[in-house]
């Protein structure tokens, strides 16, 4: 039995982002939304600071003139991040929220590309965007979060600025943003996906793909008012925006703004938070943290054997968690029940252990194209290998040839992308003729609606024989090997020119720091060799490719595939 709060307080479902900010307000005006620090001090924003600094900022986009264009966003977690995204969707124009991880050169590609009048930016952009403007063909204003005194200019307004000017022209009964009716079916964002199979496309997304997204998520969750977040995945990533943000913005929860990935531990400790959402990665090292200082305390046969007999407690009904395993909880805060995780498979043994210790996992799917939700497993009854049942307002399907068990997984619904920006081509491409979105994800679903992903399709090996493998399952297998810290799958042709599995492994800093590479090769090869066993013939990695530094990644920490040849 997975402990929960009862009756959740649940919201009623949104139209529109617009909609969406008066019903928390509503609910909840004086309720922190973000507490983060500056300066090294703690700060409280609350839904009505939120609430009249959109306000604000949306009247002054109108009278500068740029109300209605597309306005760029980049940085570190911040308020006034989510304060220009509100801003500039609900008065008719369109955010472009960028990667703050991408080069400048790419920086000023997409703002040249997407035709941006404006971009918003925190404290580390100052100076180094504003030198590019002579490349920004359409860019009109600057605007950054925290200015630097260096920066001056008729098109640098500051977003203090920015709010005093909305506010004055408010008080004058300038009310063009604040009347703007939305149309749920324009494109209201401009989601330049991270790229790790080395091309990035510009998702359009609408009001509508928003809020479908918000209120599948608010559905699924058992979530309200009473909880606390950890935000830890970048700002500019649709997973965190819909349910680390505006999900977590109309249920009325607050949300702790992490200021740096080396505290991030160091933070979930302190605000203590009751749920989080983030990617396997990061649960991944949680995971690791844990078990190292249970082995630095030479308790690890203690808390196996203790692991035994609370499972088989519960079994009967009884849960010891909080007794057994309180001194690993308090390590997060002690209030954790629940970790959302999605981007990329998750290891079952973690997920068990998490669960052991009174931690639920709940393993979800998505892509930005679907705003991104796609499915989840619900609180209480996850399923175990399986990303969960298709979310409210999606549908999917699972488009295989007759004998085939698995096939690329399909969606439609209310959630799905308006298409490709300026990229007729790419769209069509990845839509059926009946309107079904192709995800590119190779799987399967069972009786009861339970979705599993066996691989990506474009990531799939074509052997000489003909046979298809999808690495990510064999990824898995290798996962389970105490040596290897990160693997990437791949073919290669050998000297007879066959396509060979080669497994290209990085067994991390400390191993690579104490063994050679022929040492660590040998120690590898002799574990990969007891998984081959497992595995049919056609399955086994061949050949083993050791890195001395880890693989390259997006900011949410996926491996970038293209990258390794």
């Amino acid at each position: 039995m997975i402990k929960t709060i009862k009756a959740y307080r649940k919201p009623r479902l949104v139209t529109d982002m617009k909609d969406m900010l008066n019903l928390a307000f509503t609910d909840f005006a004086d309720k922190d939304l973000y507490i983060y620090k500056e300066n090294g001090e703690e700060k409280h924003y609350t839904r009505r600071n939120m609430y009249n600094d959109v306000a604000a900022l949306g009247t002054a986009f109108a009278e500068i003139g740029i109300g209605k264009d597309k306005i760029a966003v980049i940085g570190e977690a911040n308020p006034y991040y989510m304060t220009a995204y509100y801003a500039a969707i609900n008065g008719g124009g369109v955010i472009i929220p960028l990667d703050k991880e991408i080069s400048e050169e790419q920086i000023v590609n997409f703002l040249n590309l997407s035709e941006a009048s404006a971009i918003v930016y925190t404290g580390s952009f100052n100076g180094r965007l504003t030198k590019h403007a002579d490349e920004l063909t359409t860019l009109k204003y600057f605007i950054p979060i925290a200015p630097s005194e260096t920066e001056c200019g008729d098109n640098i307004i500051s977003m203090a600025k920015m709010i005093e000017r909305g506010n004055s022209a408010l008080a004058q009964g300038k009310r063009e943003f604040v009347d703007h009716v939305i149309d749920p079916d324009a494109m209201c964002g401009l989601i330049f996906t991270s790229g790790t199979t080395g091309t990035s496309k510009g998702v359009m997304l609408s009001h509508r793909n928003l809020a479908t997204a918000v209120n599948a998520c608010i559905h699924a969750m058992e979530y309200d008012d009473r909880d606390r977040l950890v935000s830890v995945l970048p700002m500019n990533h649709t997973y965190e925006v819909t349910c680390g943000h505006l999900s977590v913005y109309l249920i009325g929860a607050s949300v702790f703004l992490n200021d740096s990935l080396k505290y991030v531990l160091r933070n979930i400790a302190a605000f203590k938070p009751t749920a989080l959402v983030m990617v396997p990665l990061f649960l991944e090292t949680m995971h690791k943290k844990v078990w190292d200082e249970i082995e630095k305390k030479n308790l690890t046969g203690k808390v196996r054997a203790a692991i035994k007999i609370s499972n088989g407690l519960l079994k009967l009904g009884i849960d010891k968690r909080d007794t057994f395993f309180s001194q690993i909880t308090n390590a997060f805060g002690g209030n954790l029940r629940t970790i959302v995780c999605g981007g990329a498979p998750i290891s079952p043994h973690i997920i068990d252990d998490f669960y052991a210790f009174g931690i639920n996992v709940i393993e979800g799917y998505g892509i930005t194209e679907c705003s991104p939700l796609l499915a989840v497993n619900l609180p209480g009854k996850p399923v175990r290998k399986s990303v969960g049942k298709a979310v409210l307002g999606c549908e999917v399907m699972i488009d295989k040839t007759e004998g085939e068990e698995t096939g690329e997984i399909c969606a439609r619904g209310d959630n799905v992308m308006l298409g490709y920006y300026k990229n007729e081509e790419a769209t069509a491409e990845v839509f059926t003729e009946d309107g079904w979105f192709r995800t590119g994800d190779i799987g399967y679903m069972d009786k009861k609606g339970n979705i599993y992903i066996t691989g990506r399709k474009k990531n799939v090996i074509i052997l000489s024989n003909g046979k298809n493998i999808f690495p990510e399952e064999i990824e898995e297998h290798l996962a389970k090997c105490s040596l290897i810290k990160e693997c990437v799958v791949v073919g290669r042709a050998n000297a007879n020119g066959d396509v060979v599995i080669t497994a290209v492994i990085y067994p991390g800093e400390e191993l690579t720091a104490e063994k050679t590479v022929e040492e660590l090769r040998d120690m590898i090869k002799a574990e990969i060799n007891t998984i081959n066993r497992s595995l049919p013939a056609y399955k086994q990695v061949r050949e083993i490719d050791i890195r001395t530094t880890e693989f390259e990644k997006t900011t949410t920490r996926k491996i970038k595939r293209f990258l390794v040849k």
